[in-house]
């Protein structure tokens, strides 16, 4: 099986596991996806989604967020750790959504990538999951791993796997195909316990049985 083969074969499996792989953030608009995003750095998506409805409800808008007190900010936050950080980040990519970008989040990576606090990462999952715009891969913890054993690439750099990602995918495959790798290395792949005699792809896996984080 040629290369180009396997990766089909990869992902046609993945579309059987999980055909219906989404964010796990829970958001309505654009500007709650990208600011729970934020809060997702280091911190579980479900500790997110705990906070997230009260604090929405609390905050409506960028408008909201940009005239919070920081200090009460970083309160409602501190559970999801880093929590200084995250509030400053929030209230200044607010800010500069209001000032600069008529209140509404940019749909396109350049302008995003200007907010505070939001990096590559963030910024495919506000395009991808919140515009449905196939900008690039969300790589995480889960995809890096993933990919790694998998053999779709060498890198460890986030930057570089998601361009080895793009190179070996379609781009409709994009944004679905974040999410999948993300449930699978939840569920199978995992770090130190991947249960590789259960999992669909191993005849596909160069690395199987490779315990790396």
């Amino acid at each position: 099986m040629n290369e180009k083969d396997r990766v089909k074969a990869i992902l046609k499996t993945l579309k059987t596991l999980y055909p219906g792989a989404r964010t796990a953030l829970n958001h309505g608009e654009p500007f709650e996806l990208l600011a729970a995003a934020i809060l997702s750095a280091q911190c579980t998506d479900k500790r997110v989604n705990m906070i997230t409805p009260a604090l929405f409800k609390k905050y409506p808008g960028p408008a909201a967020f940009a005239a919070a007190d920081l200090s009460e900010l970083e309160r409602e936050i501190r559970s999801t750790g880093f929590y200084k950080n995250k509030a400053l980040s929030i209230k200044e990519s607010s800010k500069a959504i209001m000032e600069r970008f008529g209140g509404k989040v940019p749909a396109d990576m350049e302008n995003l990538l200007t907010l505070r606090g939001v990096a590559r990462k963030t910024a495919n999952v506000v395009l991808g999951s919140g515009f449905g715009i196939a900008a690039g891969v969300v790589v995480d913890t889960h995809v890096k791993r993933v990919a790694f054993r998998l053999g779709l690439t060498r890198e460890t750099d986030p930057v570089k796997i998601e361009k080895d990602l793009m190179a070996a995918m379609e781009k409709k495959d994009w944004i679905w195909s974040s999410h999948a790798f993300i449930y699978h290395g939840r569920a199978v792949c995992r770090a130190f316990t991947p249960l590789c005699e259960k999992c669909p792809l191993s005849a596909l896996c160069p690395k199987k049985g490779v315990k790396t984080s």
